[in-house]
């Protein structure tokens, strides 16, 4: 007898045997896939149906599923067929593969209108209740600040003094060196263009409006939510797993002053630094590579930036900036806040914190744009 596995249907009285013989193992897997998915197609067979393996020569884990998984596809109206003629060496691995249980299989339900109606109104309920969470953070942040107004000593101004280190002067040196690449990229970019109209000089234009109107406070604003935005929530949500902030109420303190005002305090005054520091570090950039790849002198560089920009446009960009800052800090403590016990919920708010920060933060700069553009500014 050769090793090749088989399956031998043979009609016993009103039942059937299904007869193996060979190596039911993993080396010959897809010839055993395929005689077991042709006998799982049997149509009417007989509730009495006896799977016989005394002729099996050679068994392992995956002749046993196999044979596991024969038996449960044929078991009809409660009735499972018998596995017969099992040695002593098999019969512990057929009933250790016996014991799992079989998977839940999840249909794939067609998509209907109503379900999208569902999916949208959820995602409604969802947006709106993010908003609820902001605008109520918003209000406590607010309270807590009428009361420190009210009562100056209960400040915490150390840990304002802390998170301001944290946010602004560590994160310095990474700021400087994105928006000084990010200035280099766009001049590099605009000569590339401007060259093909002998229109080089007029990089500076758009590097100095861009930089200082736009791109340089977006820039700082997405790399602080990136950084200090999740961090906050990371801090908070710790917290909040350790039941810190319910001792702190317990002790009678506001968990908003002691906890959120601080740094909120600290990244709106960091904030408006870093985007000064980045939108320097982004001309500086531009003027380098404008006068290396653009033949543009410096002074030439800085007499045409004198010209093509004006105080309006340095305003723009620091007048967004607490805003743009107070926007990450909110979103942060709410996604802390809103932490549950476990790891898992951490890692999921801190990823939310960040990716709702960035969209708020490009939202409020297209208002900021619409909002300027309408004032003639």
């Amino acid at each position: 007898m050769n090793g090749n596995p088989t399956l031998e249907q043979v009609n016993v009285g009103a039942g059937l045997a299904l007869r193996a013989a060979g190596q039911w193992t993993v080396h010959h897997a897809p010839n055993l896939e395929k005689i077991v998915e042709d006998t799982e197609r049997l149509k009417g067979a007989p509730a009495n149906i006896v799977i016989d393996v005394s002729q099996v020569s050679s068994l392992d884990t995956f002749g046993a599923w196999l044979i596991e998984r024969l038996r449960r596809s044929l078991t009809q109206g409660g009735v499972e067929p018998n596995v017969a003629g099992l040695s002593a060496n098999y019969a512990s691995l057929v009933n250790e593969v016996r014991q799992v249980k079989p998977g839940l299989v999840h249909k794939r339900q067609r998509q209907t209108l109503l379900g999208m109606l569902d999916g949208v109104g959820r995602s409604v309920v969802e947006v709106g209740g993010t908003l609820v969470g902001l605008i109520g953070m918003l209000g406590a942040i607010l309270n807590a600040l009428f009361r420190v107004i009210r009562h100056p000593t209960s400040f915490r101004f150390t840990s304002m003094v802390h998170h301001l280190e944290q946010v602004c002067w560590r994160a310095v040196p990474i700021v400087l060196l994105i928006t000084f690449l990010i200035g280099c990229i766009i001049a590099q970019q605009g000569i590339f263009h401007f060259r093909k109209f002998g229109a080089d000089v007029f990089v500076v234009d758009m590097l100095g409006v861009l930089v200082l109107r736009e791109l340089g406070v977006l820039l700082v604003a997405i790399m602080v939510a990136g950084r200090s935005g999740s961090a906050y929530t990371a801090e908070l949500g710790s917290m909040r797993m350790r039941e810190e902030v319910d001792a702190l109420r317990t002790m009678g303190f506001d968990p908003t002053e002691v906890l959120i005002l601080p740094r909120i305090v600290a990244l709106i005054i960091a904030m408006p630094i870093l985007a000064f520091l980045g939108a320097m570090a982004a001309l500086y950039g531009g003027g380098l590579v404008a006068w290396g790849y653009g033949g543009v002198q410096p002074d030439a560089f800085l007499v045409r930036l004198k010209e093509a920009i004006s105080i309006n446009h340095f305003t723009v960009g620091m007048v967004k900036a607490p805003f743009m800052a107070l926007v990450i800090g909110v979103v942060a403590c709410v996604e802390g806040a809103a932490v549950k016990g476990s790891a898992e919920s951490l890692g999921q708010h801190t990823t939310a914190s960040v990716v709702k920060s960035i969209f708020f933060v490009i939202v409020m700069d297209g208002l900021f744009a619409i909002f300027f553009a309408t004032i003639n500014i």
